[in-house]
C-alpha cells in the first residue's frame, strides 16, 4: 500500500518540516522509481530514523530534502519555504544556513586543523572572525574535542573524526541535520558514543533530525523509526525494526 498520507511524529515544536507526494525516477528510456509518494512531517526537537534495504533510496530522499536534487513531483517545504520553489542559488543559501550534514566518510579536509574545519560553515555564511571562534570553541568543547583544536584529522581516530564532523554539522545551529550512515566506518564503541553525541546535539540545539542507518542500536536512540521500501514509508517501533 503506497503511503499517501504524511506520518505524524510526536510533536515537540511547530512543524520544521513538510513532505508531500514526493515521487523520484532515475533513467532515460526505462526508468527506475525510487521514491514514490511520500509524505511525511518532522518538527522541530524530533530525531527520526529511516532504515530499508540498500538501494531503496533513502540517500536519494535525504538529497531531495537537501535540495541537492528535485524531485519529479511533490513538495518539500522546510521552515516555511518550499525549496522546489527556489533556484539553485536561493537552494544553495537555504542549505547552508539551514541544514548541517554528518556523513559516514567524515569529509573532513585534511589539509584543515579541526578548528578550521568546523568553521567552514560559518566562512560560507560570512560569520565575523571574533564570533566563528567563539562558536568553535563551544563545539568542539561540547564534543570533548577543545584539546584537538590545532591538530589535523589525520592525527584523530575515526570517532574523533565524526565527532569533529557534528560538531561541524551543528556550530552555525541549522534547523535541520541530516545524518547519512554516520556510524557505518566506525567500531562498536565509537559508534555508541558518536550516536548518542548527535542525538544529544540535536536535542541541546532544538533542531530537527534525520538520521539513514542500517544499524537497529542508531535507530533505537531515535524519537520514531521509518522503514523505507518499495511501497512507501512506514512507521515503526525502534524495536519492531529487522537487526
Amino acid at each position: 500500500m503506497l503511503i499517501s498520507e504524511p506520518i505524524f511524529l510526536n510533536r515537540l515544536g511547530k512543524t520544521l518540516l513538510r513532505i508531500r507526494g514526493l515521487s523520484k525516477s532515475y533513467g532515460g528510456a526505462r526508468p527506475r522509481t525510487l521514491l514514490r509518494n511520500i509524505a511525511l512531517d518532522l518538527a522541530s526537537g524530533e530525531y527520526i530514523a529511516i532504515r530499508g534495504e540498500s538501494g531503496v533510496g533513502k540517500s536519494t530522499l535525504l538529497n531531495l530534502i537537501a535540495g541537492l536534487d528535485l524531485p519529479d513531483a511533490g513538495s518539500i517545504v522546510l521552515d516555511g519555504q518550499e525549496l522546489t520553489a527556489l533556484d539553485d542559488t536561493r537552494r544553495t543559501l537555504l542549505r547552508r544556513s539551514r541544514i548541517g550534514f554528518v556523513f559516514q566518510a567524515f569529509h573532513l579536509l585534511p589539509h584543515l586543523t579541526v578548528a578550521r574545519n568546523v568553521a567552514l560553515p560559518l566562512a560560507l555564511s560570512g560569520t565575523g572572525a571574533r564570533e566563528a571562534s567563539a562558536r568553535v570553541t563551544d563545539m568542539l568543547e561540547a564534543v570533548g574535542l577543545a584539546q584537538a583544536a590545532q591538530v589535523y584529522p589525520r592525527e584523530l581516530s575515526g570517532g574523533e573524526m565524526q565527532r569533529v564532523a557534528i560538531a561541524r554539522a551543528l556550530v552555525h545551529h541549522p534547523r535541520l541535520v541530516l545524518a547519512d550512515e554516520p556510524t557505518g566506518n566506525l567500531d562498536p564503541e565509537s559508534a555508541a558514543q558518536v550516536i548518542a553525541l548527535l542525538r544529544e546535539q540535536i536535542k541541546r540545539e532544538r533542531a530537527g533530525g534525520v538520521l539513514v542507518t542500517h544499524s537497529a542500536r542508531a535507530a533505537a536512540t531515535t524519537d520514531r523509526v521509518l522503514l523505507l521500501s518499495a511501497d512507501g514509508l512506514h512507521a515503526q517501533d525502534a524495536a519492531s525494526v529487522p537487526q
